[in-house]
């Protein structure tokens, strides 16, 4: 299908005129043919879940973002079609169209389509910078779909091409008309014979576009929904870039000072893009990226930067006399308490490390943001004095809290069962010490967590309960919260300390899963808990060992069999699948009114239940919905609330 509305005309000054010479069918490098990837798409993608299939739309729209990069695209459009399929279109280049001088008789776009790492971003001249964390392209969209669709307008043309079944094409890319606009559109169908599921959900990809955007000053991205039911449609467009993401980032929050600072530069190969402004609370949110993809477990640009940080505050307040002679000096932690920044760097060659891939390893980064930030920081604060004085000052504030904090968290490592003392008095323990197949239940309250130990399998599942709602950790200082009894026990329990003391690999438990009645109650205390989590045990989440156990609200009989009911929105199913006969559900006021039997068998056993793995993608993302749900900004909250409503699943009135 033909979108005239998608693309724009191409004489737009961009460099290059309507088609770039240097970005033609030379550009498009092979590393090795496409293989097995509808057989072990897992390799590929990660996995064939949800996860999997989102994959599938970030290495598309991925292609169109280096086009961004590369300054020959202005607008990229993302479309989720009435019949199932996702559509991706922008007003870049287009695919060079000219026939591949390693394949006679193929154009370069087939090959890109359908050669495993074919594209123009391995040593070819088609891009100097580019992300695509994986870079297995868009030839892995087309093995995993049962249909895509090309369209490509450049040297004054319009071509097309369809592929089919995992990307078998029906015909060779052809001119099918004259067009004086550019840009590439794929249109593609996920195949329901290899995804466990191929519902797109709007918030996964809305998120992701939206940090795109910021990343990406004055690009715009246009999100449509048009599935039945939905009719959404949002544009994103930031002409202040990632200072517009920290200001966004702060607006729960109360700002130290109004103005966000911000320095873009080109050092050493590397374009660096910064912005920071500190505010009121006592957590640090350093966002960082590397050609686009977040780096969630940070790597050579943040180090450059946090060094820089110290170092520059420290300078800059013993300058002005806000820090005197006797003084020491602040430490990282204390100048970083309450900083939301962003660090986003371009190179041409990322090396990514770590479990993840999420870490950025070429080492002569770190020197640059280093370099970098030591001169336009101090650049900033000689420019905003009254802004710096009240950073210092609130860093000097920091180190007094930390002192206090030690004494506090000396009485937690005391307690440490890794310091060989008891564990809390409230745990029940397993017999296993196999961290690979333990797990522990967080419950809130003595009778649910009476019912829980009934309920579980002494070999391999603990039990921790803990009373009522536990600290909002949003709002409290460190020295406050580990004064606190049930965190003191849940530290303790999980093993491997807090904050910056956390260790991962010293876990008790290969699983920590909250229980929570599934009802309102239940989600804030749930909420809590993740608040605690991702605060003060953030690798326990990104490394996979946080869930969420779903226990039903709702019981009924069906067919004369007992049928357990997670929320509303399933029980509506449920009736919708049944008019013919009239159920009555039992609702379930608590985990504590629920016999053992039928907590073990919907909720605890391994064999009959479904737990949630907590995930952070969007580290930044996470950190606003954090700092909304749990901080003091009622406005804020409010309206995300609004926002999100026709998302809600636990809902008393």
């Amino acid at each position: 299908m033909l979108m005239a509305d998608m693309a724009r005309e191409s004489d737009d000054g961009r460099g290059g005129g309507p088609d770039d010479p240097s970005y033609d069918a030379s550009a498009i490098t092979v590393l090795e043919g496409l293989e097995a990837v509808r057989k072990r798409p897992g390799m590929y993608i990660g996995s064939t879940g949800a996860s999997g299939l989102h994959h599938l739309v970030w290495e598309v729209v991925d292609n169109s973002v280096d086009e961004a990069m590369a300054g020959q695209c202005t607008r990229i459009d993302v479309t989720l079609l009435a019949n199932g399929a996702c559509r991706v279109s922008d007003d870049g280049r287009g695919i060079p169209v000219g026939e591949h001088a390693q394949y006679p008789g193929k154009s370069a776009a087939e090959v890109v389509l359908t050669v495993l790492h074919a594209g123009g971003k391995f040593g070819g001249s088609g891009y100097k910078v580019s992300g695509g964390l994986h870079g297995v392209g868009v030839s892995v969209v087309n093995a995993l779909s049962s249909k895509l669709e090309l369209e490509i307008h450049r040297e004054k043309g319009c071509f097309t091409q369809t592929f089919r079944n995992g990307g078998t094409p029906t015909g060779p890319l052809t001119k099918v008309s004259r067009s004086s606009r550019r840009g590439t559109t794929v249109t593609f169908w996920p195949d329901e014979t290899i995804f466990e599921t191929v519902e797109f959900d709007r918030r996964t990809i809305t998120e992701r576009l939206q940090i795109s955007a910021y990343l990406n000053k004055g690009l715009t991205i246009v999100f449509r929904d048009e599935r039945p039911g939905h009719d959404f449609e949002e544009e994103y467009r930031y002409s202040g870039g990632i200072a517009d993401l920290v200001a966004h980032l702060n607006h729960a929050k109360e700002p130290l000072h109004r103005t966000v600072g911000a320095f873009t530069t080109e050092l050493e190969g590397a374009e660096i893009d910064v912005a920071f402004q500190w505010n009121t609370g006592y957590y640090e949110g350093i966002h960082s990226y590397a050609n686009g993809i977040a780096t969630g477990e940070g790597g050579a640009h943040e180090e450059g930067f946090k060094k820089a940080l110290t170092g520059v505050v420290n300078k800059w307040a013993r300058a002005r006399g806000i820090l005197k002679e006797k003084d020491d000096n602040l430490q990282g932690e204390d100048v970083r308490e309450g900083l939301t920044a962003i660090i986003s760097v371009r190179l041409a060659d990322p090396q990514f490390e770590g479990q993840t891939k999420a870490k950025l390893g070429n080492t002569f980064v770190k020197g640059a943001v280093e370099k970098a930030t030591n001169e336009h920081l101090l650049i900033w604060l000689d420019g905003h004095v009254a802004e710096g004085k009240v950073i210092a000052q609130k860093g000097q504030k920091a180190a007094q809290a930390r002192s206090a904090a030690k004494k506090a968290r000396e009485l937690i490592r005391r307690k440490s069962a890794l310091d060989g003392a008891g564990l809390p008095g409230k745990l029940t323990d397993c017999a296993s010490r196999d961290t690979a197949s333990t797990e522990v239940f967080i419950v809130e309250g003595d009778s649910a967590g009476g019912s829980a130990k009934e309920a579980r399998d002494p070999k391999f599942q603990a039990i921790l309960p803990i009373k009522g709602k536990i600290l909002n950790v949003e709002r409290a200082t460190f020295e406050k919260m580990l004064k606190n009894t049930e965190i003191q026990n849940l530290v303790t329990a999980v093993g491997a300390g807090i904050g910056d003391d956390f260790d991962v690999t010293k876990i008790r438990y290969g699983k920590v899963v909250l229980l929570a009645d599934a009802d309102v109650d239940g989600g804030h205390i749930r909420t809590l808990l993740l608040t605690f989590f991702f605060r003060q045990m953030r690798p326990l989440v990104e490394h996979g060992h946080l869930y969420l156990a779903q226990p039903p609200l709702y019981s009924t009989i069906v067919g004369g069999k007992k049928v357990y009911v997670r929320d509303d929105r399933e029980r509506n199913r449920v009736v919708g699948a049944h008019k013919g006969k009239a159920l009555e559900f039992q609702r379930f006021k608590g985990l504590g009114e629920m016999n053992p039997g039928e907590l073990r068998e919907t909720t605890m056993s391994p064999e009959s239940r479904t737990l949630i793995r907590v995930t952070v993608e969007q580290a930044a993302i996470a950190d606003d919905v954090m700092g909304i749900l749990m901080g003091d900004s009622v406005e804020a909250r409010k309206e995300f609330i609004q926002r999100n409503a026709s998302d809600v699943r636990f809902l008393d009135i």
